[in-house]
């Protein structure tokens, strides 16, 4: 198992790559050259793309293979990896899986369908230390059901 992250906009990359390495899981960071740094985050690899919007999601989706763990928001991302038989988990504490991912596409849609016709929508709630909290409770214990196996 290796695990991928979205990194561009990831607020929990301390947490997962210290997690992991109590697991001796590797990590690979995705993310664009546009957030590159010379800081290299010790315990996982980082892993460069072009700027384009869905460069980073295009390249987690051919590095990963069935059983990989994926950490994403972008639900269009998740819903490519479950196809995959990948595990997918959102740094707000929730797995993505395939009951729950049709609701999540379905609501991204009609709020992006309300801002064309001109309508305002609400943005994502700020993110919170219950939801650094929750997400690290959810990485441990699917981690730990993956090796217990």
């Amino acid at each position: 198992m290796k695990i991928y992250v979205d990194a561009d906009a990831c607020p929990v990359k301390d947490t997962i790559v210290s997690v992991a390495r109590s697991y001796n899981i590797p990590v690979t960071l995705v993310m664009s050259f546009s957030h590159f740094s010379n800081k290299q985050v010790e315990g996982a690899e980082t892993v460069y793309v072009d700027p384009g919007s869905d460069a980073a999601d295009y390249r987690i989706i051919q590095l990963a293979k069935k059983g990989d763990m994926i950490i994403t928001q972008d639900y269009g991302l998740a819903s490519l990896a479950l196809g995959k038989d990948c595990i997918i988990l959102h740094h707000k504490g929730f797995q993505y899986t395939n009951k729950n991912i049709e609701q999540l596409l379905q609501t991204r849609h009609l709020s992006a369908k309300a801002r064309k016709a001109g309508q305002r929508t609400k943005g994502p709630k700020a993110f919170t230390n219950d939801d650094r909290k929750k997400f690290e409770e959810l990485l441990r214990n699917v981690l730990r059901e993956r090796i217990e196996e």
